[in-house]
C-alpha cells in the first residue's frame, strides 16, 4: 500500500490559520497519511516581502504545527535554493520517495493559473492535484484535479503583516507560538 501525502506549497510569510485549516480539511477528506506544509525558497510568481528568511519562514512553519503530528515541515525547496517550480519540486519528491503517492495543494487563485504553469501536463501526469476553494475564486479548470468543498476564511499573509505593521491583533489568525516569534524576531514592524 502506498503512502498518501499532500504537500501545501507557500511563502507561509507568515503562515496562518487559514493554512492550517487546508492542511488539516485535505488530510481528513483524503484520508492522507500526512500533509506537509512546504515553503518555497523563491516561488515564480510572487516576491517574498518584508526581508524574513528562508531560516524564519522556516521556523514559523514549524511552530505553527508543532502540535499536529499528522502535519509535517517539508524543506525541499528551500534546501534546493533558487526558483521553485512545481513540477520540479514534486519529480524530486517521487524520486526521493518512489513509493509515494502525492496530493498537491492548490487554492481558487492558483486553479485559474494552472494554464500557465511550468509543465503543467506532465505535473498532472505524476501527482494529484487537489483544489480547494478561496473567496471569490473559481474552482473550475479544464484540467482533471480533485475539488474539495471546505471551511474557508479569507485570511492571507499579506493581512497578517499589515495587521501586524499597523498594530492591530492576530489573535486567532497565527497561533500564539508564531506571533511569540514574530514579536521576539521584530518581523514586519514598519
Amino acid at each position: 500500500m502506498r503512502k498518501k501525502v499532500g504537500i501545501l506549497g507557500g511563502t507561509f510569510n507568515p503562515p496562518h490559520i487559514g493554512h492550517l485549516i487546508i492542511a488539516n480539511e485535505v488530510l481528513h477528506v483524503l484520508k492522507l497519511d500526512e500533509v506537509r506544509l512546504m515553503p518555497n525558497a523563491n516561488p515564480p510568481h510572487k516576491e517574498i516581502q518584508n526581508r524574513v528568511t528562508a531560516c524564519q519562514r522556516l521556523t514559523m512553519v514549524e511552530l505553527s504545527i508543532k502540535d499536529v503530528s499528522l502535519l509535517k515541515l517539508e524543506t525541499i525547496e528551500i534546501d534546493q535554493g533558487g526558483t521553485s517550480y512545481t513540477f520540479d519540486t514534486m519529480e524530486l519528491l517521487r524520486h526521493r520517495e518512489p513509493d509515494t503517492e502525492f496530493y498537491f495543494i492548490i487554492g481558487g487563485d492558483q486553479v485559474e493559473d494552472l494554464p500557465q504553469w511550468y509543465r503543467i501536463d506532465e505535473l498532472m501526469q505524476n501527482v494529484h492535484l487537489v483544489g480547494v476553494p478561496r473567496p471569490n475564486k473559481s474552482l473550475e479548470t479544464a484540467y482533471p484535479i480533485i475539488t474539495l468543498s471546505i471551511p474557508q476564511i479569507d485570511l492571507s499573509s499579506t493581512t497578517i503583516r499589515n495587521r501586524i505593521a499597523n498594530g492591530e491583533t492576530t489573535q486567532f489568525l497565527i497561533t500564539d507560538a508564531v506571533r511569540d516569534f514574530i514579536r521576539k524576531e521584530r518581523l514586519y514592524e514598519t
